[in-house]
């Protein structure tokens, strides 16, 4: 399974000058935020693929005008092709914006999937913010969460995709770390991903056996 990432700002290659070809094969896209409403409409259009987002600390705009065709992972557990991603999109709070979140309110998000996940677990953690130390920066806004780190040692998810902190932002930043057995990956701009293909079953109902019932069945 091929999964296109992406986050923070449009790729050109994807948006002014696209072509099929440059999805490589991706079997979905997902959106770790703070990306236009447009941008996603236009990529699931266009690629006639699953596209699943969570909610950017700027993405407020998609309370009156959400991506049109894709499916809003935010705080959900869900299966797609077999493997459980995790959603848990804004950042550390600074102001009184949405989407923004203590450490104690992110902590309690978590708290209400924990019986999903000690049942079966979670392979793809998505977040938009990093995690405390493991790609964050200093200042208020762009500090990551301690429980995410906490989540990743009790769950050891295969990945940790996330957006927020731009990799323009220092010459230093590197796009993959590793943190146990979890491979984080900072998505801005675009990156592909690939797993191992695994059986699955489909059965319809809300987020992404949603969208496969829709679209698929």
């Amino acid at each position: 399974m091929k999964l296109l990432v992406i986050s923070d700002a449009p790729d050109p290659g994807l948006w002014d000058y696209f072509s099929k070809d440059k999805l490589q094969g991706a079997d979905a896209i997902i959106s770790c935020g703070d990306l236009p409403a447009s941008y996603l409409t236009f990529l699931v259009t266009m690629a006639n693929r699953p596209l699943f987002y969570v909610h950017g600390n700027h993405d407020v705009r998609y309370e009156n005008q959400p991506p049109e065709g894709c499916d809003c992972i935010d705080g959900q557990v869900v299966e797609f092709k077999g493997y459980r991603i995790l959603g848990l999109g804004g950042c550390m709070k600074y102001n009184d914006s949405p989407h923004q979140y203590t450490e104690r309110q992110m902590k309690r998000r978590i708290s209400k999937l924990e019986r999903s996940m000690r049942r079966e677990g979670v392979d793809i953690l998505v977040t938009h913010s990093p995690a405390q130390g493991l790609g964050d920066m200093d200042d208020p806004c762009h500090r990551g969460f301690a429980c995410f780190r906490e989540l990743m040692d009790k769950y050891t998810p295969r990945y940790l995709v996330h957006g927020h902190v731009h990799l323009q932002y220092a010459p230093d930043f590197p796009r993959i770390r590793e943190y146990g057995d979890t491979t984080i990956v900072n998505a801005s701009g675009k990156y592909f991903i690939e797993l191992p293909d695994r059986p699955c079953e489909v059965r319809p109902q809300g987020g992404l056996r949603g969208w496969l019932a829709r679209h698929v069945g």
